[in-house]
Protein backbone atom coordinates (compact mmCIF):
# COMPACT_ATOMS: atom_id res chain seq x y z
CA UNK A 1 0.00 0.00 0.00
CA UNK A 2 1.42 3.37 -1.01
CA UNK A 3 0.80 6.46 1.12
CA UNK A 4 1.81 10.03 0.35
CA UNK A 5 4.08 9.00 -2.50
CA UNK A 6 6.18 6.61 -0.39
CA UNK A 7 6.92 3.30 -2.06
CA UNK A 8 9.33 1.71 0.42
CA UNK A 9 7.93 -0.59 3.09
CA UNK A 10 11.31 -1.31 4.61
CA UNK A 11 13.15 -4.63 4.85
CA UNK A 12 14.40 -6.80 7.65
CA UNK A 13 17.95 -5.58 6.89
CA UNK A 14 17.24 -1.86 6.62
CA UNK A 15 14.48 -1.71 9.23
CA UNK A 16 10.92 -0.48 8.79
CA UNK A 17 9.83 2.61 6.94
CA UNK A 18 9.34 5.30 9.61
CA UNK A 19 6.46 7.70 8.87
CA UNK A 20 7.32 11.36 9.44
CA UNK A 21 6.34 14.80 8.11
CA UNK A 22 8.50 13.97 5.09
CA UNK A 23 5.80 11.43 4.13
CA UNK A 24 3.68 14.41 3.08
CA UNK A 25 6.38 15.94 0.86
CA UNK A 26 5.22 14.80 -2.55
CA UNK A 27 7.27 15.87 -5.58
CA UNK A 28 5.45 17.61 -8.46
CA UNK A 29 3.77 15.26 -10.91
CA UNK A 30 4.36 17.66 -13.81
CA UNK A 31 4.94 21.35 -14.51
CA UNK A 32 2.83 24.02 -16.19
CA UNK A 33 4.65 27.25 -17.10
CA UNK A 34 7.31 26.44 -14.54
CA UNK A 35 4.79 25.75 -11.76
CA UNK A 36 5.07 22.30 -10.23
CA UNK A 37 1.65 20.61 -10.00
CA UNK A 38 1.45 18.23 -7.04
CA UNK A 39 -1.03 15.50 -6.18
CA UNK A 40 -2.83 17.60 -3.51
CA UNK A 41 -3.29 20.42 -6.03
CA UNK A 42 -4.85 18.03 -8.52
CA UNK A 43 -7.11 16.51 -5.87
CA UNK A 44 -8.35 19.93 -4.80
CA UNK A 45 -9.01 20.91 -8.41
CA UNK A 46 -10.80 17.60 -9.01
CA UNK A 47 -13.12 18.18 -6.06
CA UNK A 48 -14.69 21.27 -7.67
CA UNK A 49 -16.23 19.58 -10.77
CA UNK A 50 -16.97 16.51 -8.66
CA UNK A 51 -19.03 18.46 -6.12
CA UNK A 52 -20.66 20.61 -8.79
CA UNK A 53 -21.57 17.55 -10.83
CA UNK A 54 -23.14 15.69 -7.91
CA UNK A 55 -25.14 18.72 -6.73
CA UNK A 56 -26.29 19.47 -10.28
CA UNK A 57 -27.35 15.84 -10.77
CA UNK A 58 -29.24 15.92 -7.47
CA UNK A 59 -31.19 19.06 -8.39
CA UNK A 60 -31.67 18.97 -12.17
CA UNK A 61 -34.78 16.76 -12.04
CA UNK A 62 -36.28 18.13 -8.83
CA UNK A 63 -39.64 16.60 -8.06
CA UNK A 64 -42.21 16.78 -5.27
CA UNK A 65 -41.45 13.14 -4.53
CA UNK A 66 -37.65 13.08 -4.64
CA UNK A 67 -35.52 10.26 -5.93
CA UNK A 68 -32.65 8.88 -3.89
CA UNK A 69 -30.04 11.32 -5.19
CA UNK A 70 -32.33 14.33 -4.80
CA UNK A 71 -33.27 13.17 -1.31
CA UNK A 72 -29.61 12.85 -0.32
CA UNK A 73 -28.85 16.29 -1.75
CA UNK A 74 -31.77 17.87 0.08
CA UNK A 75 -30.76 16.20 3.34
CA UNK A 76 -27.19 17.51 3.02
CA UNK A 77 -28.35 21.01 2.10
CA UNK A 78 -30.92 21.00 4.91
CA UNK A 79 -28.24 20.01 7.40
CA UNK A 80 -26.03 22.95 6.41
CA UNK A 81 -29.06 25.26 6.20
CA UNK A 82 -29.89 24.48 9.83
CA UNK A 83 -26.34 25.39 10.85
CA UNK A 84 -26.61 28.72 9.04
CA UNK A 85 -30.11 29.62 10.25
CA UNK A 86 -29.43 28.75 13.90
CA UNK A 87 -26.17 30.68 14.13
CA UNK A 88 -26.54 33.57 11.68
CA UNK A 89 -30.25 34.21 12.10
CA UNK A 90 -33.29 33.70 9.90
CA UNK A 91 -33.05 37.24 8.50
CA UNK A 92 -29.55 36.98 7.06
CA UNK A 93 -28.45 33.36 6.69
CA UNK A 94 -29.69 32.74 3.13
CA UNK A 95 -27.11 35.04 1.53
CA UNK A 96 -24.30 33.07 3.20
CA UNK A 97 -25.54 29.62 2.23
CA UNK A 98 -23.46 29.40 -0.99
CA UNK A 99 -20.26 29.85 1.01
CA UNK A 100 -21.30 27.52 3.83
CA UNK A 101 -22.34 24.78 1.39
CA UNK A 102 -19.15 25.20 -0.65
CA UNK A 103 -16.88 25.14 2.40
CA UNK A 104 -18.58 22.08 3.87
CA UNK A 105 -18.46 19.98 0.71
CA UNK A 106 -14.93 21.08 -0.24
CA UNK A 107 -13.65 20.00 3.18
CA UNK A 108 -15.63 16.74 3.27
CA UNK A 109 -14.55 15.60 -0.19
CA UNK A 110 -10.91 16.55 0.25
CA UNK A 111 -10.79 14.88 3.67
CA UNK A 112 -12.25 11.62 2.38
CA UNK A 113 -9.66 11.46 -0.37
CA UNK A 114 -7.43 10.10 2.39
CA UNK A 115 -9.47 6.88 2.55
CA UNK A 116 -9.92 6.25 -1.18
CA UNK A 117 -7.50 3.66 -2.64
CA UNK A 118 -4.89 5.08 -5.05
CA UNK A 119 -5.76 8.67 -4.05
CA UNK A 120 -5.04 8.15 -0.34
CA UNK A 121 -4.17 11.71 0.56
CA UNK A 122 -6.35 14.15 2.54
CA UNK A 123 -5.74 17.49 0.85
CA UNK A 124 -6.18 19.47 4.04
CA UNK A 125 -3.25 17.70 5.67
CA UNK A 126 -1.25 20.44 3.91
CA UNK A 127 -1.28 23.68 5.91
CA UNK A 128 -1.37 25.87 2.80
CA UNK A 129 -4.83 24.63 1.82
CA UNK A 130 -6.30 25.01 5.31
CA UNK A 131 -4.77 28.49 5.62
CA UNK A 132 -6.42 29.54 2.35
CA UNK A 133 -9.94 28.45 3.32
CA UNK A 134 -9.52 29.93 6.82
CA UNK A 135 -8.47 33.22 5.20
CA UNK A 136 -11.66 33.25 3.09
CA UNK A 137 -13.73 32.79 6.26
CA UNK A 138 -11.79 35.55 8.05
CA UNK A 139 -12.35 37.97 5.18
CA UNK A 140 -16.03 37.04 5.02
CA UNK A 141 -17.02 37.61 8.63
CA UNK A 142 -14.88 40.70 9.09
CA UNK A 143 -16.10 42.11 5.79
CA UNK A 144 -19.79 41.69 6.60
CA UNK A 145 -19.24 43.07 10.10
CA UNK A 146 -17.51 46.20 8.80
CA UNK A 147 -20.16 46.61 6.09
CA UNK A 148 -22.93 46.60 8.69
CA UNK A 149 -21.36 48.49 11.61
CA UNK A 150 -18.58 50.51 10.01
CA UNK A 151 -14.89 50.09 10.83
CA UNK A 152 -14.95 51.71 14.27
CA UNK A 153 -18.34 50.27 15.19
CA UNK A 154 -17.26 46.77 14.22
CA UNK A 155 -14.01 46.85 16.17
CA UNK A 156 -15.87 48.26 19.16
CA UNK A 157 -18.35 45.40 18.89
CA UNK A 158 -15.58 42.80 18.73
CA UNK A 159 -13.41 44.22 21.51
CA UNK A 160 -15.78 45.76 24.08
CA UNK A 161 -18.24 43.34 25.71
CA UNK A 162 -21.65 44.87 26.44
CA UNK A 163 -22.09 46.17 29.99
CA UNK A 164 -18.37 46.28 30.76
CA UNK A 165 -16.61 49.56 31.47
CA UNK A 166 -13.90 51.17 33.54
CA UNK A 167 -10.21 50.31 33.85
CA UNK A 168 -10.85 46.63 33.09
CA UNK A 169 -11.24 47.65 29.44
CA UNK A 170 -7.49 48.31 29.24
CA UNK A 171 -7.06 44.56 29.73
CA UNK A 172 -10.14 43.28 27.92
CA UNK A 173 -9.87 45.27 24.69
CA UNK A 174 -6.40 43.93 23.66
CA UNK A 175 -7.39 40.41 24.69
CA UNK A 176 -10.68 40.54 22.77
CA UNK A 177 -8.97 42.01 19.72
CA UNK A 178 -6.30 39.32 19.80
CA UNK A 179 -8.88 36.56 20.30
CA UNK A 180 -11.57 37.68 17.85
CA UNK A 181 -9.52 39.27 15.09
CA UNK A 182 -6.04 37.72 15.15
CA UNK A 183 -6.35 34.19 16.56
CA UNK A 184 -9.52 32.92 14.87
CA UNK A 185 -8.12 32.27 11.38
CA UNK A 186 -5.11 30.48 12.86
CA UNK A 187 -7.27 28.20 15.01
CA UNK A 188 -9.55 27.46 12.06
CA UNK A 189 -6.59 26.49 9.89
CA UNK A 190 -4.59 24.60 12.53
CA UNK A 191 -7.55 22.56 13.83
CA UNK A 192 -8.35 21.18 10.39
CA UNK A 193 -4.72 20.74 9.36
CA UNK A 194 -3.56 19.04 12.57
CA UNK A 195 -6.45 16.58 12.63
CA UNK A 196 -6.00 15.52 9.01
CA UNK A 197 -2.21 15.40 9.34
CA UNK A 198 -2.23 13.30 12.52
CA UNK A 199 -4.92 10.93 11.28
CA UNK A 200 -3.14 10.23 8.01
CA UNK A 201 0.18 9.79 9.81
CA UNK A 202 -1.41 7.13 12.05
CA UNK A 203 -2.81 5.33 9.01
CA UNK A 204 0.65 5.30 7.43
CA UNK A 205 2.23 4.07 10.68
CA UNK A 206 -0.07 1.10 11.24
CA UNK A 207 -0.35 0.06 7.57
CA UNK A 208 3.40 0.16 7.01
CA UNK A 209 3.98 -1.49 10.40
CA UNK A 210 1.61 -4.33 9.54
CA UNK A 211 3.31 -4.92 6.19
CA UNK A 212 6.83 -4.86 7.70
CA UNK A 213 6.03 -7.14 10.63
CA UNK A 214 4.00 -9.66 8.65
CA UNK A 215 5.95 -9.84 5.38
CA UNK A 216 9.51 -8.71 6.13
CA UNK A 217 10.08 -10.19 9.60
CA UNK A 218 7.58 -13.06 9.57
CA UNK A 219 7.47 -15.73 12.25
CA UNK A 220 5.84 -14.67 15.49
CA UNK A 221 5.97 -11.08 14.28
CA UNK A 222 3.03 -11.96 12.05
CA UNK A 223 0.79 -11.75 15.13
CA UNK A 224 2.04 -8.23 15.83
CA UNK A 225 1.49 -7.43 12.16
CA UNK A 226 -2.11 -8.64 12.41
CA UNK A 227 -2.59 -6.43 15.47
CA UNK A 228 -1.16 -3.46 13.58
CA UNK A 229 -3.47 -4.20 10.67
CA UNK A 230 -6.47 -4.28 13.00
CA UNK A 231 -5.46 -0.90 14.40
CA UNK A 232 -5.16 0.42 10.84
CA UNK A 233 -8.74 -0.68 10.10
CA UNK A 234 -10.05 0.70 13.40
CA UNK A 235 -8.40 4.09 12.86
CA UNK A 236 -9.73 4.10 9.30
CA UNK A 237 -13.29 3.79 10.60
CA UNK A 238 -12.60 6.46 13.21
CA UNK A 239 -11.28 8.74 10.48
CA UNK A 240 -14.59 8.41 8.61
CA UNK A 241 -16.26 10.13 11.56
CA UNK A 242 -13.44 12.60 12.25
CA UNK A 243 -13.27 13.77 8.63
CA UNK A 244 -16.98 14.56 8.64
CA UNK A 245 -16.79 16.25 12.05
CA UNK A 246 -13.99 18.53 10.90
CA UNK A 247 -16.12 19.76 8.00
CA UNK A 248 -19.04 20.25 10.38
CA UNK A 249 -16.95 22.15 12.96
CA UNK A 250 -15.42 24.43 10.33
CA UNK A 251 -18.84 25.24 8.87
CA UNK A 252 -20.36 25.72 12.31
CA UNK A 253 -17.61 28.10 13.46
CA UNK A 254 -17.88 30.05 10.20
CA UNK A 255 -21.61 30.52 10.79
CA UNK A 256 -21.00 31.51 14.43
CA UNK A 257 -18.38 34.09 13.43
CA UNK A 258 -20.63 35.57 10.73
CA UNK A 259 -23.55 35.69 13.18
CA UNK A 260 -21.36 37.42 15.75
CA UNK A 261 -20.17 39.96 13.20
CA UNK A 262 -23.77 40.84 12.28
CA UNK A 263 -25.02 40.97 15.87
CA UNK A 264 -25.65 44.31 17.56
CA UNK A 265 -23.98 43.27 20.82
CA UNK A 266 -20.88 41.30 21.69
Amino acid sequence: MIFAGQAGLGTADRGPYIPSPSSFEIPPMFEIAGLGITKPMLLLALSVPLIAGVLWSASRHAAVVPGRLQFAGEMAYGFIRTIGRDNIGSDHFVKFMPYLVSAFFIIVVNNYYGLIPLLQFPTFSRIGFTAAIALFTWLLYNGVGIAKHGVLGYFKLQTMPAGVGGPILFVLVPLEFFSNIIVRPFTLALRLFATMFAGHLLLILFSMGAAYLAFDLGGLYILAGIGSGIMFIAIGFLEILVMFLQAYVFTLLTAIYVGGALADEH
